[in-house]
C-alpha cells in the first residue's frame, strides 16, 4: 500500500510540476514532510531524489543541476526525518514551519550558492534574484503543506482542513444521493 502512496506522490508532483500552475509551484516539500515524519529514514530522502531526477529525466535531460537539487532535497528528507521522529504529535503549523526552513534551505544552496557557480552571476546579484522566487516557493510550500498534508499523515493536528475534509466528504454523499 505504502508503494502506491509514494508512485502516486511522485506522478502527482511530477504532473502538477508540468502543469505550471504558477512559475514556482512545488508539492515536492508538502508530501516529503509527512513521508519523512512516518516513515523509515530512507524513504524522504529517496522520494525527493527520484521526483526532482525524474522531472528532469522527462523535462530537461540530466546535468549538474538536476544533481545538486535532488541531492539537496534528499538531504532535506533525511534532516527533517531525524527532526521529526522526536514529536509525538505535530501540527500543521509544525509542518509549515519545517516546509518554510526546507524552502529556505533549498533555494539558499540551490538559488544563491549554484546559482552563481554554474552561471557566473555574482552572488549579491544571485540572493537579490532569489528573494522573489523563495516568496512564490514558501507561498505554493505553504498552501500544499496545508491542503495535501492532512491526508498524508492523518495524525497531524489542523481544524481548518478537518472541516474543510468533512465538508467535501458531505459534498460527496450529495452526489452519490442524486446518481
Amino acid at each position: 500500500m505504502k508503494f502506491f502512496k509514494y508512485a502516486f506522490g511522485l506522478i502527482g508532483c511530477n504532473i502538477y510540476r508540468l502543469a505550471r500552475v504558477f512559475p514556482n509551484n512545488d508539492p515536492i516539500m508538502g508530501i516529503m514532510l509527512p513521508f519523512a515524519r512516518k516513515d523509515k529514514w530512507w524513504k524522504a530522502p529517496a522520494f525527493a531524489f527520484l521526483t526532482m531526477f525524474s522531472f528532469d529525466l522527462v523535462t530537461s535531460g540530466i546535468g549538474l543541476w538536476t544533481w545538486v537539487t535532488a541531492i539537496t532535497y534528499a538531504l532535506l528528507g533525511a534532516a527533517f526525518h531525524f527532526y521529526f521522529r522526536f514529536k509525538e504529535k505535530v501540527s500543521i503549523k509544525t509542518y509549515l514551519g519545517a516546509g518554510a526552513l526546507g524552502v529556505l534551505a533549498f533555494d539558499f544552496v540551490t538559488g544563491v550558492l549554484l546559482g552563481p557557480a554554474l552561471f557566473g552571476m555574482p552572488i549579491e546579484m544571485a540572493f537579490l534574484g532569489q528573494i522573489p522566487f523563495t516568496i512564490m516557493h514558501l507561498m505554493s510550500v505553504s498552501a500544499l503543506i496545508i491542503v495535501v498534508t492532512p491526508y498524508l499523515d492523518k495524525d497531524a493536528e489542523n481544524v481548518p482542513v478537518i472541516v474543510l475534509k468533512k465538508s467535501v466528504q458531505a459534498i460527496g454523499q450529495l452526489f452519490k444521493l442524486r446518481v
